[in-house]
């Protein structure tokens, strides 16, 4: 996923001093904070305040239908008395005012017990939405788990891989800042010599190079070329006057052969010369 990073010279330099180089974008980089521990702790809370919540439910539900069936049993034993007792006192010669208040009893136990009914279902009824809620929760609970899990790997391996960049960063500094104290002197004199200036492309990791008093009817014409560093072998990108293509790549050939920039600024010279006075 990532690659290691080539030196690459500083953004701006002037025809007679560059500048050594400066902080590395190693050191720029925020620190990884993730806070996972947190994160584990509050989903461990979570889950124990889940699991108690449904204890309870359960509970409470078992208690509810247990106490509505003794209810039940004992409206059904009631019932049954009041019928013997009817028959009994209806062949017994009992009054009729005293039947009808019999049957009006009857009556009044028929209604609570549709009633009872009636709550039976509906506290089924809510007993069967209760559990597929815990189910749905419990599913929920599960996925949010797994995707726990896959991010701790995720996150592992991002961090594994900007250990590893940052590493590679801080090698590749000290590499450049060591070979910087050599490279200032060399290219001081090749500016010179083939009035040259450096500027930076709008990119950390391109360089624009201009050069001036190649044509004989305008010194201060300008030729520039954007130089590619983000990869091991150096890459032009953009260039004016435009060049043919083939005449770069050999003159890139030569440069990422040798590892010598002087050579790709002699030679993008000369193509520039070349293709002025054409």
């Amino acid at each position: 996923m990532a690659s290691l990073l080539e030196p690459s010279l500083s953004s701006s330099m002037s025809r007679q001093t560059i500048a050594p180089a400066g902080l590395s974008a190693a050191d720029s980089l925020p620190n990884i904070n993730f806070g996972f521990d947190d994160l584990r702790d509050r989903m461990a809370k979570f889950s124990a305040r889940f699991d108690a919540f449904i204890e309870q439910g359960r509970k409470r539900v078992l208690e509810e239908r247990n106490q509505f069936r003794l209810n039940v049993a004992e409206l059904h034993g009631k019932h049954g008395n009041l019928y013997l007792y009817m028959y009994t006192t209806a062949n017994s010669g009992f009054p009729t005012e005293d039947q009808r208040m019999k049957k009006k009893d009857i009556e009044i136990v028929h209604s609570k017990t549709a009633s009872c009914q009636q709550t039976i279902d509906k506290e089924e009824a809510e007993t069967r939405e209760m559990e597929g809620a815990i189910k749905s929760l419990a599913s929920q609970r599960d996925k949010h788990l797994a995707k726990r899990d896959s991010l701790k790997l995720q996150i592992a391996q991002t961090q594994a891989e900007i250990d590893t960049r940052l590493a590679a960063q801080r090698a590749h500094a000290q590499q450049q800042e060591a070979q910087s104290r050599f490279n200032v002197p060399e290219l001081d004199f090749w500016i010179s010599n083939l009035c040259l200036k450096i500027e930076g492309a709008g990119h950390d990791d391109r360089l624009k190079f201009i050069y001036t008093h190649m044509d004989e009817k305008n010194w201060e014409r300008e030729a520039w070329f954007e130089l590619v560093t983000s990869s091991r072998d150096y890459d032009v990108k953009h260039c004016r006057p435009k060049l043919e293509r083939d005449k770069v790549e050999r003159v890139l050939d030569k440069v990422n052969e040798s590892r010598e920039l002087v050579v790709l600024l002699k030679g993008m010279r000369e193509l520039f010369v070349e293709a002025m006075k054409s």
